[in-house]
């Protein structure tokens, strides 16, 4: 497979594997990873932990990790509570269209 995509914006996405049994998303070496804590009998996923070996910094996994910890979310109909200070104060600025996802106590009444 080429290294880029076709429109050379990008390298190649790194394949995001879901672990479910060690409740984290993380590369196919297992190097980075971002973890969770499920809460709320399992419909809010509390992420509580990015890590990613300072011989990779730089190459936007920590992102790339978010991104499939949210679709993840999206796709179980579940809502996101960030503890980690990488999603809170550096993904979700950066990705705001993902604010939809967070947890709020409001949506307790709901449920």
């Amino acid at each position: 497979m080429p290294a880029s995509s076709a429109t050379g914006a990008s390298p190649e996405a790194p394949k995001i594997v879901w672990n479910e049994t060690q409740r984290r998303f993380e590369t196919e070496d297992k190097k980075a990873y971002i973890e969770y804590v499920l809460r709320h009998d399992g419909k809010v996923m509390d992420i509580i932990h990015t890590f990613v070996p300072s011989s990779k910094r730089g190459m936007g996994l920590a992102s790339h990790l978010c991104v499939a910890a949210f679709h993840h979310a999206n796709s179980h109909s579940l809502t996101i509570i960030p503890s980690c200070s990488y999603v809170s104060d550096t993904f979700l600025l950066r990705n705001p269209s993902w604010n939809s996802l967070l947890y709020s106590e409001d949506l307790r009444t709901n449920i």
